[in-house]
């Protein structure tokens, strides 16, 4: 029986392939444990490095993990400056008064905005609740249809709160 040539081609190459695979693997690419006179240990795959060590081979695979960073020498220094230019100071009290003077100053006009926007949204819910139109037969209909007024009145009242919790915070 005579078999074609690309046949015989690749009976030679998975021949071969066999006779590569059970061949043992050189060591080039081993990964070495080396031990210096010192006693410190490095790892390492190249030959010029294990020079004058004693070294064994560790395994075909490791895993490397940097050293943590050094730690930060501790000083009594605040930190510099942080962004938006503020620095990690106090502030004096004279200036911090007058912050919180600011800042209750803005509350207050956003607890003014909030009620007129809650009175707002109460005036349309007791506008929507007179409203009964002749589809509306279902009350499920009327109960979609009011929904979305008492979820302002329902989110003013939240913010109201809210903002006298926040106005309560402020020395």
């Amino acid at each position: 029986m005579r078999l074609s040539p690309y046949l015989t081609g690749a009976t030679f190459i998975i021949a071969a392939t066999g006779a590569f695979a059970q061949a043992p693997a050189p060591a080039a690419g081993a990964t070495y444990r080396c031990v210096d006179d010192a006693g410190r240990s490095t790892y390492t795959n190249v030959r010029e490095e294990m020079a004058g060590k004693k070294c064994a081979v560790v395994s075909r695979e490791v895993s490397v993990v940097p050293a943590p960073p050094a730690a930060a020498p501790t000083t009594t220094q605040r930190p510099a400056a942080k962004q938006g230019g503020e620095s990690g100071a106090r502030v004096d009290a004279p200036t911090q008064r007058s912050r919180d003077g600011d800042r209750r100053r803005i509350l207050e006009q956003e607890l003014q905005n909030a009620d007129k926007q809650l009175a707002e949204a109460r005036r349309k819910l007791v506008e929507q609740e007179a409203i009964r139109s002749g589809d509306e037969r279902n009350y499920q209909r009327v109960l979609d249809r009011l929904k979305p007024f008492q979820d302002d009145v329902r989110i003013g009242e939240e913010n109201v709160s809210a903002l006298k919790r926040e106005l309560s915070n402020i020395r």
